[in-house]
């Protein structure tokens, strides 16, 4: 499996935008498959946060990730946050989204990030609490109850 910044695949964003949109445009109000793929445009940095990683193999998109600055306006402390861990139906339960994650938190160690956090649906912390992330509160966000989560990396 290779990962690749979607900077660098930009032909690939319309396809993102859809599974992100599918995934959690519910939960954002006013929300449209258009407005997800402009906000993608945000993520096409490829030396600089925030963007958006891609796990590819053999020529087919698997899933993809994001780290980006304040996700949650309700804790302007928590600077960077790991998200949009999304991968496609067909690919799931084969350890992309583990490969994923692993990938996303070397990088943010290239730079230097000390904390990353995130949020979930899944109460439990599923995936996350097997790879060492830390419960830090279950709250109300946008109407949907989330557990944020966070992993001390350096």
């Amino acid at each position: 499996m290779d990962f690749i910044k979607l900077g660098c695949k930009k032909e690939i964003k319309p396809l993102i935008a859809k599974w992100y949109f599918d995934q959690w445009g519910k939960n954002i109000q006013d929300s449209t498959l258009l407005s997800f793929n402009r906000k993608l445009e945000d993520y096409l940095n490829i030396d600089h946060i925030p963007f958006v990683i891609l796990a590819i193999e053999n020529g087919t998109v698997l899933g993809a990730a994001h780290i980006r600055f304040h996700e949650m306006t309700i804790y302007p402390e928590k600077t960077h946050w790991l998200g949009g861990v999304y991968v496609d139906k067909p690919h799931r339960a084969k350890g992309v989204a583990t490969s994923l994650v692993k990938h996303m938190e070397e990088l943010a160690i290239s730079l230097n990030i000390m904390t990353l956090h995130l949020q979930t649906e899944n109460l439990t912390g599923g995936l996350y609490a097997a790879l060492g992330w830390q419960p830090d509160e279950q709250v109300n966000y946008n109407g949907v109850d989330v557990l944020v989560m966070s992993k001390q990396l350096i």
